[in-house]
């Protein structure tokens, strides 16, 4: 019998990303990059931003014919500082993770709009972006230049094992950040096999990115704490361990031992919106899943519903 599905919405909220092409000599060394890249990024709550795999362009898309992939970075747009954090964390983890492996380059992959353009495209200019190839070049010593690489202005890095190629200019957007599920599992095994098969196909779709390990989180957390110094803190209604101790009213249904959540954070709602449906799909089947549902704070965090039924999604 398939999963119960809760009649609720997740509560996302507005970011800005980032969006990098990083491509190399084959897939081996672009999922290092990547992987380096994209590590210690799961949640802001204390990860400089949110990271993670967006989609493989193959070789026919890319600007200089080889394996790529795109990745996103987000931070928070409730951050006064928010611009500054972004490229900061940008520019540390293409510098010291990608800049790094070997074989690599990196391209800009958001248009003067905000949107996305052809990979094989050089973007219009104007629009928000970062001077990450400047920045980034310094690592030169002096040797570093200016170049046109694959129709783009680029700067170029003479590094031990030959050159570092790196787009001038890194774009950035509006994005959100916080699209969430909840898999609530008679056993353990139940709930994380179904946000494991929720995780894979939310990330099919193209634009959105899973940042917890393996796309999966296994311990969802409530905004605020009883200790001053920490803004997060487990969900103790949903801790399946503390059903029936002091101080706790449990808000899970009887029977369920387990919770798995997994994050989407992507370019858009809509985007979103779609690999949550997606995610729905590919797990509501799993024996001894009792519910998929999803955290929200009723619009305190952000004002962006994602809808677990999708005939209430605004269009």
């Amino acid at each position: 019998m398939p999963a119960i599905i809760d009649d609720t919405y997740a509560e996302a909220f507005r970011s800005i990303y980032a969006s990098v092409l990083i491509t190399a000599r084959n897939r081996f060394w672009l999922q290092h990059a990547v992987t380096a890249c994209t590590g210690n990024a799961s949640s802001t709550i204390l990860c400089d931003c949110e990271a993670g795999w967006d989609r493989d362009v193959p070789e026919t898309e890319t600007p200089d014919g080889r394996p790529g992939a795109i990745v996103q970075f987000h931070v928070p747009r409730f951050l006064k500082d928010r611009e500054a954090r972004l490229e900061r964390a940008v520019l540390v983890r293409i510098s010291q993770n990608v800049l790094t492996c070997p074989t690599t380059a990196v391209f800009n992959v958001l248009d003067a709009s905000g949107s996305w353009y052809a990979s094989q495209q050089p973007p219009r200019p104007g629009g928000r972006w970062f001077p990450l190839g400047r920045k980034l070049a310094y690592f030169g010593d002096g040797f570093q230049y200016t170049a046109e690489r694959y129709g783009r202005r680029c700067y170029v890095v003479p590094i031990l094992s030959g050159e570092f190629v790196c787009e001038r200019r890194i774009g950035f957007a509006d994005g959100l950040m916080g699209g969430n599920l909840w898999f609530l599992g008679r056993t353990a095994d139940a709930a994380l096999e179904a946000a494991s098969l929720a995780a894979a196909a939310a990330r099919a779709i193209p634009g959105v990115i899973l940042p917890f390990p393996g796309g999966v989180a296994a311990s969802g957390s409530k905004a605020g704490s009883r200790y001053k110094f920490s803004i997060a803190s487990t969900y103790a209604e949903y801790c399946p361990t503390l059903r029936g101790k002091p101080g706790v009213v449990s808000r899970l249904p009887d029977g369920v031992a387990s919770v798995q959540e997994i994050v989407i954070n992507g370019c858009d709602l809509a985007t979103i919106a779609r690999a949550t449906q997606a995610a729905i799909a590919a797990s509501r089947d799993v024996a001894d899943l009792m519910m998929i549902s999803a955290g929200n704070y009723g619009g305190r965090l952000g004002k962006s519903f994602i809808y677990l039924h999708p005939e209430k999604q605004p269009h």
